[in-house]
């Protein structure tokens, strides 16, 4: 009988063992597989994380080429656009915010990538970076100039020759010959041997008689020499605001209180007298061209929003009074002068969004410019 007992109870024990070991296998392999799940959730996000991230820096991309070219945008510039997705139909999404810092070369991007599930965003990544668009060539002479202290210059210059003087240039300077001109807060380059950008190549013939706007013609407004006195701006048959004089006689004039919402074109010089006079062109479309000199006048102002595209120079009377250009002036055969034994104060602050233009061939073939060449990032910060 007692034999019997301990038979049974050895039995039993082994049972018990059997089930000990089968329960530690079963807790190590529930470890092990909760271990790998864990794991695996772990490289999932940190592949989620992955994706955002290059998202978001794609996100910064979109926003420095539209910067770039912002005749692809309805507003002056690109502030950014809410939902965006490089494939329709993903679920993956990235927020872009774009402001202006201080000037019209420098901009911070805010862009946030996200993927969208069941309503709500995970993985996000935020990206903050400052845009820093450079070179951007404000000031353009063809020759040799004097860049006086009565001159302000608020971004790059290229000179065609030496440039000289101590007038202030809040930019880098690039020349084919040497500098000596002081009070550049940029760097110096000198003996270039290619221009940093392209000249706008504007001509007078495409804005004589008509212009288009992809393959439509619009007449432009013919005007006479002497304007004073009156606002110009657009009209259903005249959307850019285009206005065209040329008197074989005489140059061109404005006497005073002219406003021009568009773009003033003369064959010819052109005579800036009295005050309030100001061009403010039309998105894509420059403010000022003309193919001679301008000469500003004893008691002149001028105000110019736009690319100010010149053939020869600008002569500036001791008396003139003040000249501010926002956007861009290049000047093909010559530079500023008179400026130095005269009273008048110089602006000349870039403005790429609005100097940039786009025109068209009557085939509807646009041609871009914009004097900016090129564009980095000063710093990009993850938050």
């Amino acid at each position: 009988m007692n034999d019997r007992r301990n038979k049974i109870n050895r039995r039993g024990a082994a049972l018990l063992v059997v089930l000990f070991v089968v329960m530690a296998i079963t807790i190590l392999s529930l470890g092990f597989l909760s271990r790998s799940d864990v794991e695996l959730a772990c490289g999932g996000n940190m592949i989620l994380r992955t994706q955002m991230d290059y998202f978001a820096e794609s996100g910064l991309e979109h926003a420095k080429g539209l910067i770039l070219n912002p005749q692809d945008v309805d507003s002056e510039y690109w502030t950014g656009a809410m939902g965006q997705q490089l494939v329709a139909g993903g679920d993956d999404y990235y927020d872009v915010n774009v402001v202006k810092l201080g000037d019209e070369c420098n901009y911070q991007i805010v862009c946030e990538a996200y993927r969208e599930k069941n309503g709500e965003k995970i993985g996000r990544s935020r990206l903050e970076a400052e845009l820093r668009l450079d070179p951007c060539i404000v000031y353009w002479a063809g020759t040799s100039t004097t860049i006086s202290q009565r001159i302000t210059i608020n971004g790059d210059v290229y000179c065609n020759g030496n440039p000289s003087g101590n007038g202030y240039v809040v930019g880098d300077v690039f020349a084919t010959g040497s500098i000596t001109a002081t009070n550049i807060t940029g760097q110096k380059n000198e003996a270039v041997t290619e221009t940093p950008v392209n000249w706008p190549g504007l001509v007078i013939n495409d804005f004589s008689s008509n212009y288009y706007i992809n393959s439509v013609s619009y007449s432009v407004g013919v005007i006479g020499p002497d304007i004073s006195n009156v606002t110009l701006g657009l009209s259903e048959g005249n959307p850019a605001g285009i206005y065209y004089c040329n008197d074989p006689n005489n140059p061109v004039s404005l006497g005073g209180n002219v406003t021009i919402n568009g773009t003033l074109v003369v064959d010819g010089d052109l005579t800036i007298s009295g005050i309030n006079n100001v061009i403010d062109a039309e998105k894509n479309f420059p403010a000022l061209l003309v193919s001679g000199e301008v000469i500003v006048e004893d008691g002149a102002t001028l105000v110019v929003k736009g690319l100010a595209q010149i053939g020869q120079r600008i002569a500036v009377d001791a008396g003139a009074q003040n000249m501010d250009i926002y956007g861009g002036l290049f000047i093909a055969n010559g530079g500023i002068e008179g400026s130095s034994s005269s009273s008048i104060s110089i602006n000349i602050t870039a403005a790429p969004a609005i100097a940039s233009i786009q025109t068209w061939t009557a085939s509807g073939t646009a041609r871009r410019w914009s004097p900016a060449a090129g564009a980095f990032f000063r710093s990009i910060r993850r938050n």
